[in-house]
């Protein structure tokens, strides 16, 4: 009995025993305990072939209340006085206290004397005294014991029956129903429980009372009408009375103690089962999510809008903001319950838990990897694309421009070439048309640039893929196609104005005699050709419109130049919260870090100063989401760069997911410390004396954060663009040893290793072959003699008090025995008995034991 138990039981002890003298007992409990204490001393005392009549008479002299004892108690008292004289009564009553109190029960306001001169309320107070001692005192069940230990094994043998709710030892009694099933629960055959009524209490007591004594061996200690009639029967009758049955039922006793401890053994068992379940489950459904969403990431499949990419980069940053986080929460919480497993299941005894093929710990981690390399790459194309598509976008409106203001200029020129007005002109007309011609060869010269330009730009075009790069060809061809004719008719309005005026040069010369007779003729017409040449040389078209380009190229410049200043506010405002958050998040890491590796004071001091930490990291969220707001837009207005921070929104989207990560992991550690401390009685002192050790083994540098070590190792070595998601591969382990550091520990510690036992200890320290050792491994191993936990040689030992001492155990034992969840989960579990004269249906429950231990055989 550990030292709790025993003072409680004192206390007790000493509350029962601590009788008032002066204090009258109800005349109805005075009656009850009578009838009740003279009955249990008379169960006792036939063993010696005597028994009392009258209880306050009959003990006055000693020598009944001294045999008593011995019966009760297997031991021998001092021999009694003979005499018959009252100093002769007092010793003995004295020899029979002394016992009493050699016992460890105080014994209070209770003297000889009063016993000897037949004080009824002392001598009940007495016999009360030794029924509780001897009767009911070393009661014990779940660690409780005596009244309580009493109370709650009625309550759990009474559990199934209806309408019985057994709260006391008195008000809970009166119906007779509790007793019934009390019977009921160890001896069906005794009593049909199905018939009994609540409503008839006396016939349900008498009942109860004469199957007890008839084949149960415990005489009637009370009477129904007495019990019925009291409005609060007494409470010590009612206990005396029940103990009987406790008693009565020890043997059963050892077969609910074997329920007990399978039933233990069952629930750790199921326990870690489903965490297996739950575990396997979030891998495959992690695992499947993975996927499914690396091949999205790596579709490289561009759009041919632009309109279209930005609607790849909202599906992409709704992916980072609303998809990939619960993602990130469940592969932290994987980890988490795989840890927490693997603890219980080393405390427990049991053997490691290995995940099915390709959902280790450690292929999640390879796969999210791949996914991170992946949306990395996939980011890096977004952008790309969305630059070139930018690029294209610009190279295509300067295409359409340009190629708009050359069809503009080239309209109406094909006709105008083709004219045949030269047939019909003066010579002063031919040559003023030549004039024009020559102009208009200038000109042409001149837009050969342009043209060359239109071309090379569709090149471009055609070079950068762009979706449209068929209607840009074949317009460029059409450009291209009327340039060359437009050259071939001006060569040939060249020839045929050059043939014109030397034909009417010729005619010229045979007209100048008529001319001269013709003089006025000649100034009438050579003023009408004047007049034809001043309307050729007018160009104000061309040139208003030149006027008017220049404002509106000013607008252009004007809105650049205001979206410009748009951007620049956007880059600082981000840049402004990017600068205070990265920091921050840094600083939380390093934070954890240090908790990690130094914690102080109790697991429950650590766990809530831990608390405390996570709550700050979750109040600040709404930090994040106002950057991601302000990021979001940055991409909308197609800006991508930032000198005026180092921290991209995917930093702080990283660090930020790896904080999480590292505050959750950490009081993962602090949780299965206590499960350790608990389940091995390990003191703070101990846990402190395992962290000094360990944190000298573990050279690590403690400051290094887990983002890489400082900003030039978050960002890549100053590169803005590099992602962190490789970080984990560059940074050394935190707060885990090296097997050699492990070892080296292990020998500091005096342990003589050859390469054989220290392979054998590192399985058991590290049974997913990870390459570490944990705090928590490491714990285990220094304890793992030291918890009290079930064998399988236990199991079996129960299984077989349950059988029967059989080497079978069949499906209606089980269900008899045991809780309907236990029992079923055996009966699914347990393979057929193959041994010989087992009945059909015979259950194995020695290899079932094995099997809960990992253990081939026993």
């Amino acid at each position: 009995m550990d030292h709790y138990t025993a003072r409680k039981r004192n206390e007790y002890m000493e509350q029962e025993e601590d009788w008032d003298r002066d204090l009258l007992l109800d005349p109805a409990w005075e009656k009850q305990q009578r009838k009740t204490f003279t009955a249990w001393c008379n169960s006792h005392l036939r063993k010696a072939g005597t028994q009392i009549e009258n209880i306050e008479e009959d003990f006055r002299n000693g020598l009944k209340l001294m045999l008593l004892l011995e019966v009760i108690s297997g031991e021998r008292l001092p021999r009694p006085d003979k005499g018959k004289m009252r100093f002769h009564k007092i010793a003995n009553v004295n020899k029979a206290l002394d016992f009493i109190a050699s016992k460890g029960v105080k014994l209070v306001s209770i003297g000889a004397e009063e016993i000897v001169d037949g004080n009824l309320k002392m001598t009940l107070g007495m016999i009360w005294t030794i029924i509780l001692r001897f009767a009911i005192q070393d009661i014990s069940v779940e660690e409780t014991s005596a009244k309580e230990g009493l109370l709650l094994w009625c309550q759990r043998k009474t559990a199934p029956y209806r309408n019985v709710n057994v709260q006391n030892f008195h008000t809970s009694w009166k119906d007779g129903l509790a007793l019934c099933a009390l019977i009921h629960r160890h001896r069906p055959d005794l009593i049909d429980y199905a018939k009994l009524r609540k409503d008839d209490p006396i016939g349900n007591l008498n009942t109860a009372f004469e199957v007890a004594e008839k084949y149960l061996d415990i005489p009637k200690m009370l009477d129904a009408e007495d019990i019925v009639n009291t409005p609060k029967p007494d409470e010590k009758a009612i206990m005396t009375y029940v103990s009987c049955f406790y008693h009565a039922f020890a043997g059963a006793e050892q077969a609910e103690t074997a329920a007990n401890r399978i039933c233990k053994v069952l629930a750790v068992n199921q326990e870690n089962e489903k965490l297996m379940e739950e575990y396997e489950k979030l891998a495959s459904e992690l695992l499947e999510w993975i996927r499914r969403t690396v091949p999205w990431l790596e579709n490289r499949v561009g759009e041919p809008s632009m309109s279209a990419m930005q609607r790849k980069l909202e599906d992409f940053r709704d992916y980072r903001r609303l998809h990939k986080p619960p993602r990130v929460q469940e592969k932290c919480q994987l980890e988490i319950n795989f840890n927490t497993l693997q603890t219980k299941l080393r405390l427990s005894h049991r053997p490691a838990f290995m995940p099915s093929e390709g959902k280790l710990v450690s292929d999640i981690a390879n796969a999210w990897r791949g996914l991170e390399q992946a949306e990395k790459g996939y980011e890096d194309w977004l952008l790309s694309e969305i630059r070139r598509l930018q690029r294209l976008q610009h190279l295509a409106e300067k295409f359409q421009q340009k190629a708009s203001l050359h069809e503009a200029w080239t309209r109406g020129k094909e006709e105008m070439l083709s004219q045949r007005d030269y047939e019909t002109a003066s010579l002063q007309e031919v040559r003023a048309l030549l004039r024009r011609h020559e102009a208009f060869e200038s000109d042409l010269a001149a837009h050969q640039d342009r043209v060359e330009h239109i071309a090379a730009l569709a090149q471009e075009l055609n070079e950068l893929d762009y979706h449209e790069a068929a209607s840009v060809n074949s317009r460029c061809q059409a450009i291209c196609d009327q340039w060359d004719n437009l050259g071939t008719l001006t060569q040939k309005r060249r020839d045929a104005l050059e043939r014109m005026e030397k034909l009417l040069e010729t005619i010229d010369q045979l007209q100048l005699e008529f001319a001269r007779r013709a003089a006025p003729f000649n100034n009438w017409l050579d003023g009408a050709v004047e007049d034809l040449q001043d309307v050729w040389l007018v160009h104000s078209v061309e040139e208003t419109q030149v006027r008017k380009l220049v404002p509106s190229r000013d607008q252009m410049l004007q809105e650049e130049l205001t979206r410009q200043q748009v951007n620049e506010r956007l880059r600082r405002q981000f840049a402004a919260q990017a600068n205070a958050i990265g920091p921050w998040i840094q600083g939380k890491v390093e934070e954890v870090g240090r908790l990690a590796a130094g914690m102080a004071g109790s697991l429950e001091e650590q766990m809530a100063g831990l608390r405390q930490q996570e709550q700050n990291i979750i109040n600040y969220k709404s930090n994040i989401d106002r950057l991601e707001g302000d990021h979001q837009l940055l991409q909308e207005s197609l800006v991508f760069d930032n000198k005026h921070t180092v921290y991209s929104m995917e930093h702080i989207r990283v660090g930020w997911e790896q904080l999480l990560t590292s505050i959750a992991r950490t009081i993962n550690e602090v949780e299965n410390q206590v499960l350790t401390r608990d389940a091995k009685g390990l003191s703070q002192e101990q846990l402190n004396e395992f962290r000094a050790s360990f944190n000298h083994f573990d050279r690590v540098s403690r400051g290094l954060a887990l983002w890489g070590g400082g900003l030039g190792g978050w960002l890549g070595g100053g590169d803005q663009g590099q992602s962190l998601t490789s970080a984990p591969q560059l940074q050394k382990r935190n707060g885990m040893m090296e097997p050699d550091d492990f070892r080296a520990c292990l020998i500091s510690m005096g342990y003589d290793l050859g390469e054989v036992e220290f392979a054998r200890i590192m399985t058991m320290v590290d049974p997913n072959a990870a390459g570490v050792v944990t705090f928590q491994a490491f714990i285990d191993f220094m304890t793992r003699e030291t918890a009290e936990t079930d064998t399988a040689e236990q199991v079996v030992a129960s299984f077989k008090i349950l059988a029967g001492d059989k080497n079978y155990i069949t499906a209606e034992e089980l269900r008899r025995e045991l809780p309907a969840e236990q029992a079923e989960y055996c009966i699914r579990r347990m393979a057929p008995y193959k041994g010989a004269g087992a009945p059909a249906g015979a259950l194995d429950y020695v290899a079932f034991s094995s099997a809960l231990y990992g253990e081939s055989d026993l």
